[in-house]
């Protein structure tokens, strides 16, 4: 229930918002959470579907006009895929859509990640609401 009241607050239009889990990780549970959450806090959620390549998550992202890409891996490829879906979107001009990361992401590749421009970088336990909150805020900030 508080999700909700956060995501009303935030802004007039609703976030749009891609979850993807790009490459070879067929574990969809966590993303499938995660969209349904996103979904109940008041976000327009896109679901890229299992293994989408990072340039497939580009072109979706574009095409469906998102605020934020979510990307979501447990298989230990965060440090390829997630870099690499930041840099195509500088790329083809869409720089300034948001990246938020989250899976099986040891500390030491949290820093790292960030400075591609990726935060969050959530490991299992994590809140629906801290994320959901981390999220808004990045938006937020984004929209002024």
């Amino acid at each position: 229930m508080a999700a909700k009241s956060i995501s009303k607050r935030t802004e007039q239009k609703k976030i749009r918002i891609l979850v993807a889990k790009p490459g070879l990780d067929g574990h969809d549970r966590g993303a499938l959470v995660l969209c349904r959450a996103f979904r109940d806090a008041g976000m327009e959620v896109i679901y890229s579907g299992l293994l989408p390549t990072p340039e497939q998550v580009v072109r979706m992202a574009i095409d469906e006009d998102v605020d934020v890409v979510a990307l979501s891996l447990l298989n230990g490829a965060h440090m390829t895929a997630f870099p690499r879906v930041a840099e195509l979107l500088k790329e083809k001009g869409a720089g300034d859509i948001i990246i938020v990361g989250g899976g099986i992401i040891p500390p030491e590749d949290r820093k790292k990640l960030e400075k591609f421009g990726i935060t969050g970088n959530f490991g299992p336990g994590t809140s629906l609401k801290e994320i959901i909150e981390h999220i808004e805020s990045r938006v937020r900030k984004e929209r002024r």
